[in-house]
């Protein structure tokens, strides 16, 4: 029994937008230009996106006043976080699974240009 991946299409287009910035631009950077360089290339690919969406946080039945910003969110699906960062660990992983339940996202993609080598991503679905 084959199994659909949520949002598959959607990843590959928008994981190829970030593979293209990396190989362009390479590891070394800051974080806000990775940021700026894959805007750039989702709006290029025509791919639909929202940069640095606020999320807010219901506890309780009241919406908090405090927000997270994610870097961006493609298709009104997609939630992706970025990170310039020798490795992803896990505050990293909890950090995108925090605004992936926020959000009620599908799928969350964390996004690390900031590796030696080759881009260093993962897909996380709640």
């Amino acid at each position: 029994m084959e199994v659909e991946l949520a949002c598959k299409q959607e990843c590959f287009r928008v994981m190829g937008a970030a593979m293209e910035v990396h190989s362009r631009l390479g590891p070394g950077f800051q974080e806000a230009v990775y940021q700026q360089a894959l805007e750039h290339e989702l709006a290029l690919q025509g791919i639909p996106f929202t940069a640095q969406k606020e999320l807010h946080v219901e506890y309780k039945g009241r919406v908090l006043e405090a927000t997270f910003l994610a870097d961006v969110v493609c298709y009104d699906r997609v939630l992706m976080e970025l990170k310039a960062l020798k490795t992803l660990g896990p505050l990293e992983e909890a950090q995108i699974l925090n605004y992936l339940a926020v959000s009620k996202l599908e799928v969350g993609l964390l996004v690390n240009f900031g590796s030696r080598g080759r881009l260093e991503w993962k897909r996380f679905v709640l």
